[in-house]
């Protein structure tokens, strides 16, 4: 695999279907993989009943675990060599190195920046987490539109990069 910030080919190179023009056109991909984790919602801030009765059953000291299933979304030119926004194997590669260091582990207790800042291992969290890693591993011509992570076949969060200016936001960078 070339550098993750490395780029293979050239937008403005011959291709026998793509339009001979300046304006090369963009795509999206989707990339799934699948991790299995546990954590507990705890806010070490708050007292053991104010956290029972706000993370319900979620809440257990033992904590519970999850099948992830986590879909990066890019959007990038498609290049006119490869006839790709990335290399597939490039986008995996990204992906397993942050989603390795999460598989069968208990979040809450074993990820930074969670262990280390008592933030709260929810699904938005971690989400967010792994948006952030990912992002940064990603060849300069893409760019990450949404990652979503399921947590279960019933729900999952959209996480677009997007950030709100209010006091109580927090930051979910450990870097």
């Amino acid at each position: 695999m070339d550098s993750p910030n490395s780029s293979i080919g050239s937008a403005t190179s011959d291709h026998p279907i793509l339009p001979q023009r300046k304006n090369t056109p963009i795509a999206y991909l989707t990339r799934c993989e699948t991790f299995c984790a546990g954590h507990r919602i705890h806010n070490p801030s708050l007292d053991d009943e104010t956290n029972r009765t706000l993370f319900g059953k979620c809440n257990n000291p033992n904590g519970h675990g999850h099948n992830y299933k986590v879909e990066v979304t890019i959007k990038g030119p498609v290049d006119r060599t490869t006839g790709m926004v990335i290399n597939l194997m490039e986008l995996r590669d990204i992906m397993a190195m942050v989603i390795e260091p999460m598989d069968h582990r208990r979040l809450d207790l074993d990820l930074e920046p969670f262990v280390s800042t008592g933030m709260v291992a929810t699904g938005e969290n971690i989400a967010i987490y792994m948006w952030n890693k990912i992002s940064k591993l990603l060849p300069h011509t893409t760019t990450m539109v949404n990652l979503r992570l399921y947590e279960t076949d019933k729900h999952y969060i959209d996480y677009k990069g997007e950030l709100e200016d209010t006091e109580s936001s927090i930051d979910v960078d450990d870097s």
